[in-house]
């Protein structure tokens, strides 16, 4: 037997009650029983695990100080340790899923991790950065994934197994950054902040459709955060203020996502979707209280260069701040570790307040019917 036959047998097995999903075992919390067979994540630098390390792009983070407390050193993630879907599926009793560049054979077992660096739901968006992989190829990806699964299982019985599993998207990011907010680009030229949204939509809609056509089932989208916030925009301000002209930028994004998300929930039998409002746990929560969570930076990155150490971003054998559980950014975009997984909690078992309609727990438990 092949080892991605293997490998798969032991996913149906999982699925269907049988097998390794009663006695898995989470590095974190000892002896655990997975909730699902496996995830599968679609998104870009503050989800991608690797996926850019050997592409001709400028967006890359395997190099140190990038992974500094991450267990084996840099990786590829945009972090100096875990990433917020390492969080979500160690909360779902998986091990750390796999970059796609990089998985094989059994380490498929538990997903694969389709997220790249500079990304966007547009394929034009990011390429000041050159290589990169859109969401667009990013879902090609998964269809031959998807094939070998097909291919060894059968269709029926992939189907059912992928029914079971997540699918984590989060996207959006570069299509405002690297995108409508760089002066080479024709985009802001082209539409207001209302009507680039709903583009962004038209084309999100049919990206999600395409994977529910693949056997995808379960739906975790992840909303865009305060991204005037951060520290890149920080250092384009004299006074090293918030920009609300960007903060207000991407609310119809997000307002956009929910209404999509409930059309697809509708017009899709048997989906199931949830949004992650990151937004409103950076707004409503972490940055109105960040000592509850340990931090006294919020201003700057832990990494970086100029102003709010934002204007440059981590370079490679930088220095760091030691005390990084007290940083709210890493570097100039992209979140700490300990924030990370503070968002992959309140997304797994947080209120309908900041994930709605439901939590990723209560969508791991949901008995959805498989296709027939």
């Amino acid at each position: 037997m092949s080892p991605i036959l293997f490998v798969l047998m032991l996913v149906w097995l999982s699925v269907s009650g049988q097998g390794i999903g009663d006695f898995a075992v989470s590095p974190d919390a000892g002896a655990r029983r997975e909730l699902v067979p496996a995830l599968f994540i679609f998104g870009d630098s503050l989800i991608d695990n690797g996926n850019n390390n050997n592409l001709p792009s400028f967006a890359k983070a395997n190099y140190y100080p990038y992974g500094i407390d991450f267990n084996g050193g840099p990786t590829g993630r945009f972090s100096n340790g875990l990433t917020m879907v390492d969080g979500i599926a160690q909360l779902l009793g998986l091990p750390l899923i796999p970059a796609h560049s990089q998985a094989s054979g059994d380490e498929m077992l538990h997903g694969v991790n389709y997220a790249s660096a500079a990304a966007g739901i547009l394929d034009i968006t990011g390429r000041n950065f050159v290589g990169r992989i859109p969401f667009n190829q990013q879902i090609k990806n998964f269809e031959n994934t998807l094939d070998q699964i097909t291919d060894n299982l059968g269709a029926d019985d992939a189907a059912q197994a992928i029914a079971r599993c997540l699918f984590f998207i989060g996207m959006g990011s570069n299509d405002y950054l690297n995108n409508y907010l760089l002066p080479n680009y024709p985009t802001r030229n082209q539409y207001n902040g209302q009507q680039y949204a709903n583009l962004l939509i038209q084309q999100y809609t049919q990206q999600l459709t395409r994977l529910y056509n693949l056997g995808a089932r379960r739906f975790i989208l992840s909303g865009l955060g305060l991204m005037g916030c951060i520290p890149s925009i920080l250092a384009q301000s004299p006074n090293s203020q918030c920009s609300q002209e960007v903060n207000q930028l991407i609310l119809p994004f997000n307002t956009n996502i929910k209404a999509m998300m409930n059309d697809l929930s509708t017009s899709l039998p048997g989906s199931k979707f949830i949004y992650v409002d990151i937004y409103r746990m950076f707004n409503e929560d972490i940055v109105k209280n960040p000592g509850a969570y340990g931090l006294r930076v919020i201003d700057r990155g832990c990494c970086g260069i100029g102003r709010n150490s934002g204007q440059i971003t981590c370079l490679p054998f930088q220095t760091p701040c030691a005390n990084r559980k007290e940083y709210m950014f890493w570097d100039a975009f992209h979140p700490t570790e300990v924030v990370n997984l503070v968002l992959a909690g309140k997304a797994f078992s947080g209120g309908t307040d900041v994930v709605y309609p439901m939590n990723i727990q209560q969508l791991a438990s949901l008995d959805i019917e498989s296709p027939q």
